[in-house]
């Protein structure tokens, strides 16, 4: 076998290129369902048991998961979102938290009237549930029941009003006080309603 070319020739053509400045595209889009299989299979690292939580999801549409491993949640009366929202048309409250929170996943109760917002397990939540009735960081030593992730419709018990667009996708803690503060700053306007 000969070699063709010149020396700068071979040298240019087993060149590794710099990509110091190079952007990387993405070639590809992740489907909904994709999206959904990653952030279950994230949200299962909370599970006691990784197949019960599926049986549940699969059966009853919700799982019982574990506060304060990898993640957390605060819980928020839905008059206090739908006050910083103006609004209790759900469809037009699920746009605002995905205009209010970068990133980040909430799921909504629609029994109790309750949102769930996301956090990271070890968060430092800094407002007393006594300034905030019925706010409440929910952190170790508690369990949640988290809808499955294909449920996005409010329908039966709950649903995500904020899906989680991809593993470990969880609202930052400030921009979730700041919404509990502008919740019960806009009631306090109404009177308290």
């Amino acid at each position: 076998m000969t070699q063709s070319g010149t020396k700068q020739e071979r040298a240019e053509a087993t060149a590794v290129p710099d990509l110091s400045s190079a952007v990387l595209e993405a070639t590809g889009t992740t489907t909904l369902p994709e999206r959904q299989f990653a952030a279950t299979s994230w949200l299962l690292g909370a599970a006691d048991d990784r197949d019960t939580a599926r049986r549940q999801w699969d059966e009853q549409g919700i799982a019982l998961l574990c506060c304060g491993g990898i993640l957390s949640a605060v819980r928020i009366p839905a008059r206090i979102v739908w006050a910083a929202a103006k609004s209790d048309e759900l469809g037009k409250v699920d746009a605002f938290l995905a205009r209010w929170f970068d990133g980040g996943a909430a799921f909504m109760d629609l029994h109790a009237q309750r949102y769930y917002a996301l956090v990271p397990g070890t968060a430092g939540w800094r407002l007393r549930e006594r300034d905030f009735p019925g706010v409440s960081y929910l952190g170790r030593d508690n369990f949640l029941g988290v809808p499955a992730s294909r449920i996005t419709e409010p329908k039966g018990r709950g649903y995500w009003c904020l899906p989680m667009q991809s593993p470990g996708d969880l609202c930052y803690l400030d921009e979730v006080e700041s919404l509990v503060l502008t919740g019960r700053a806009a009631l306090g306007e109404r009177g308290g309603r």
